[in-house]
């Protein structure tokens, strides 16, 4: 991006999801300080990324790094190909510091531990001197989290959100919720009819330019996952990413919560193939690489709920804004409240491998199959396409929580540590014991049938338990309550359902158990 020259004092180093031009750093502008921004091959390779994850975070690198060039500042990008004769990160810094006679190192704290650890690992080492600070991103600051959550503590979001919402004054009619009621999650859990699809928008998508990241990646062996093309459909500026905001107002969010949880392939049978997000907004890649802040997004929503003179009620945007101020919020504080042991925990111990079919989508179960190839096409699919269709498979199937946190840190855009393992290890696949959430989510194709209309057409009979076209999602969930009995039975959210087990007789039930257990031990052939 620039060549670096001798003289710097001071280096400044912007990981790929500290894209934030509001951060105090760019108040000041000085040609003793340089911005290095790079694209590492431990960051590439970590693990097995979708590879429009890939081109998404170093198009926003490059596009970043342009910006701050534009507004005077020294910059300095680094590419796959100059990057590639460093082991890793320290040794990269360790090199560019010696080379250039830098004195002091500065750097904003990492929201991954692992790069937390490094990065403070490596600044112990140091002679000179070295400083970091918060990426003033997040409505609450690293010192804050130790106020809202403890090691080990079973939290709750409704308590956390309301919290916030006092503390931030969002939505609030002084000291009681905007309409008299903090919640309207019961409103939100609408189906798309059939009268519903021709109202469903075509998602903005965009047109950035990736040809060059994709040769790269390619001439430096980047294991990928996906299909991507040329063309990358996903915001990579702040400029794309507002205009991105300005839509899902506009047309999105007057109907968002309505249909939040609604699931449906039927725009795809229509040739809607571009019905993929329905009113989703898309946003989190933007915000979680913080190219937009989530005070900016929230504001801004709550802005247009209040312009659009009733186009948008109360329950669109409270169901927007739980999103952002709860519960992105709330799973952070979980994280480094627990990490590093949280990364390995297994409360069910769970150990089957994923099914092959988990990269290719090729299953003769419908809902998997649609909502797997839709993270493969788009390395995107909404939060209960993630909680109740492949979370849940992976919670009653029994796969390793380790196997299900690196496909969804892999598959998915918006996957940076933080916000994916306590929405998988924790919320999905209750491998935390109920730090997250106070049930496991397991469930039969009932939900399915109930949320989408995947079912119609599957080669399973969701009606049926047993039988050779019987849904696999039945059998293999009682298998999981029973298997389980000792950990749920006296959950009173659960309870209701042992009862129901009771209510079948022994022959019963060990036919339904055969059935299951002959499901999973042929995960593969589904």
């Amino acid at each position: 991006m620039s060549k670096m020259k001798q003289g710097y004092q001071r280096l400044r180093l912007i990981l790929g999801d500290q894209l934030n031009a509001s951060h105090s750093w760019f108040q000041e502008k000085s040609s003793d300080t340089l911005y290095l921004i790079v694209e590492l091959h431990q960051e590439a390779t970590y693990t097995k990324h979708h590879i429009q994850k890939v081109c998404a975070f170093f198009a926003a690198m490059e596009a970043f790094a342009r910006a701050l060039k534009s507004a005077d500042h020294q910059v300095h990008y680094m590419t796959l190909d100059d990057t590639q004769k460093y082991k890793d990160l320290p040794d990269l810094l360790s090199t560019l510091i010696k080379e250039y006679q830098i004195t002091c190192f500065e750097y904003q704290l990492p929201d991954e531990f692992r790069l937390r650890e490094q990065l403070a690992e490596f600044s112990s080492t140091l002679s000179i001197e070295s400083h970091y600070c918060e990426s003033e991103h997040f409505y609450l600051s690293d010192k804050e989290l130790p106020k809202h959550f403890k090691q080990g503590k079973k939290h709750r979001l409704e308590s956390f959100y309301r919290k916030l919402r006092c503390q931030f004054n969002v939505l609030m009619d002084n000291d009681t919720p905007m309409g008299g009621q903090w919640n309207y999650d019961t409103a939100n859990r609408n189906k798309l009819k059939k009268s519903d699809l021709a109202e469903v928008p075509t998602p903005l998508m965009f047109s950035n330019d990736v040809t060059e990241i994709l040769q790269r990646i390619e001439k430096h062996n980047i294991p990928t996952i996906g299909t991507a093309s040329s063309s990358l459909l996903w915001p990579i500026t702040r400029v794309q990413a507002n205009e991105l905001l300005r839509f899902f107002c506009l047309t999105c969010l007057p109907r968002f919560g309505q249909f939040q949880d609604a699931m449906t392939e039927k725009l795809k049978q229509m040739g809607e193939e571009q019905g993929w997000s329905l009113y989703h907004s898309r946003l989190s890649f933007a915000l979680n690489c913080k190219i937009l802040s989530p005070k900016h997004v929230v504001n801004t929503a709550i802005h247009y709920y209040f312009e659009s003179k009733g186009k948008i009620n109360l329950a669109q945007i409270e169901g927007f804004v739980r999103q952002i101020l709860g519960w992105r919020e709330f799973v952070r504080g979980i994280y480094w409240a627990n990490m590093p042991d949280y990364a390995n925990a297994n409360y069910l111990e769970a150990s089957r491998t994923l099914p092959k079919w988990f990269w290719s989508g090729e299953t003769k179960m419908n809902c998997l199959h649609h909502a797997i190839k839709q993270s493969l096409d788009f390395s995107y699919a909404h939060h209960i396409q993630r909680l109740m269709v492949t979370g849940n498979f992976c919670l009653v199937a029994g796969i390793s929580p380790s196997k299900v946190d690196d496909w969804y840190l892999g598959i998915y855009i918006d996957a940076i540590e933080w916000v994916e393992m306590p929405n998988t290890r924790g919320m999905s696949q209750f491998a935390d014991g109920g730090i997250v959430g106070s049930k496991a989510y397991a469930a039969s194709g009932n939900y399915i049938k109930k949320m989408s209309d995947y079912c119609t057409g599957c080669h399973y009979n969701v009606s049926k338990i047993e039988g050779d076209d019987a849904c696999p999602f039945n059998s293999m969930y009682w298998h999981f309550m029973d298997r389980h009995q000792n950990d749920f039975v006296k959950n009173p959210r659960t309870s209701m359902v042992y009862s129901n087990w009771q209510k079948k007789t022994s022959e019963q039930q060990r036919s339904i158990l055969s059935q299951a257990q002959y499901y999973l031990d042929n995960l593969n052939s589904l």
